[in-house]
């Protein structure tokens, strides 16, 4: 006789197991992702900084000694 406590339980049991894998993958995921966006974020502005720095540059706002030390500033970063 089936008494409700078959099959049943044994696939509501690994439903759960199976969402909390998945729960924890999809947070891993999201961990891994985060952290690439950041460090693209941080390469985007030291470029951008770099671009500022060779426009001031050309424009004779810094001279070259100026670019120079700012440039080696900007790399130890």
């Amino acid at each position: 006789m089936m008494n409700g406590n078959g099959m049943g339980g044994f696939f509501g049991g690994m439903g759960i197991t199976w969402i909390l894998i998945i729960g924890i993958l999809i947070i891993i995921a999201a961990i891994f992702f985060n952290k690439q966006s950041n460090n693209s974020g941080e390469k985007n502005n030291q470029n951008r900084s770099l671009e500022t720095l060779k426009e001031r540059l050309a424009k004779g706002e810094i001279t070259e000694e100026e670019y120079d030390r700012l440039k080696q500033k900007l790399d130890e970063k």
